[in-house]
């Protein structure tokens, strides 16, 4: 499978030590399988007088994600569920998560559903109300890969391109 990473630079090798914290899924490297979605990140950089570029991965195909060795910790969430916003919730307020995850999969909080995220962070509307309104935002995923080894040994750069306007 093809993944894309939104930048201002290619990024060749990965390296999770410049990674950002309060972040949807915590520290780590972000990816997506919605090339739109990659270029979207990218032209976040443009406005600071920089290029966007898009760099390009391959990575397991979904069935061959289950064949990673057993010591690999993955959580998946299919949806903007309960489980995600508590997830999002703990990460964006840069707390640590009980348990260490060397890939997260699931759905992107973007600015409709970081409006719903920011409601709930300030205790206007309960849980249910949150999930309430995400059920009707379709997800853009994104993988958080969390595990230098695992980058290392299983995602391979294949090319960068810069962006137009």
């Amino acid at each position: 499978m093809i993944l894309y990473h939104g930048s201002y630079m290619a990024i060749d090798k990965p390296d999770l030590s410049f990674s950002r914290i309060r972040t949807d899924f915590g520290r780590g490297f972000y990816l997506t399988p919605l090339k739109e979605q990659a270029v979207s990140w990218a032209r976040r950089f443009i406005s600071e007088k920089k290029q966007a570029v898009i760099s390009l991965y391959g990575f397991l195909q979904k069935p061959a994600i289950e064949k990673l060795p057993d010591n690999i910790k993955i959580l998946e969430f299919d949806s903007h569920n309960l489980e995600w916003l508590n997830f999002v919730t703990t990460c964006r307020l840069g707390q640590i998560v009980e348990i260490e995850w060397d890939l997260v999969i699931g759905g992107v909080a973007n600015d409709k559903v970081f409006d719903t995220i920011q409601l709930y962070f300030d205790s206007i509307i309960d849980a249910d109300a949150a999930i309430g309104r995400l059920r009707y935002n379709k997800p853009n995923f994104q993988y958080c890969f969390k595990n230098q080894k695992l980058i290392n040994e299983y995602l391979h750069y294949l090319s960068s391109e810069v962006i137009q306007l």
